[in-house]
């Protein structure tokens, strides 16, 4: 079983890519709590250059409050994180965690649900990219 679902937009701006995943996350629920600029992180925390590559945090509250009311420790595991990508200039790939293979190692059933349903809402929202 992969642990992400991805997609890659050709012809597209890095930006474009992320104002596309944003609309789509919202869609379906999901706000972004955190944006990671990986670039920027490494240029100046090592003063090395590397491509285009951003995290978001995206966290759909509803689910997460019912997450945390079965697990408390499920915080470790959020929010969900998609990233966007851009190897080759033009050539966009965005992938979000699939939460079923993380809830592998967690031993509490009535998680089972809701990662599912994070699962097939994450899986659209890359889909609909």
């Amino acid at each position: 079983m992969d642990y992400y679902f991805k997609t890659t937009m050709s012809n597209a701006t890095f930006d474009a890519a992320i104002e596309k995943t944003i609309k789509e996350l919202q869609k379906e629920g999901f706000g972004v709590l955190t944006e990671i600029d990986i670039k920027s992180t490494l240029k100046k925390k090592l003063n090395v250059n590397f491509y285009n590559y951003k995290i978001l945090g995206a966290c759909n509250a509803p689910f997460a409050y019912k997450a945390l009311q079965a697990e408390d420790k499920i915080g470790t595991m959020l929010p969900c994180n998609v990233i966007i990508q851009e190897k080759e200039p033009g050539d966009i790939e965005i992938s979000a965690v699939d939460p079923l293979s993380s809830m592998v190692s967690v031993e509490n059933k009535s998680l089972g649900d809701i990662a599912v349903q994070i699962r097939e809402k994450l899986k659209r929202v890359i889909e609909n990219i």
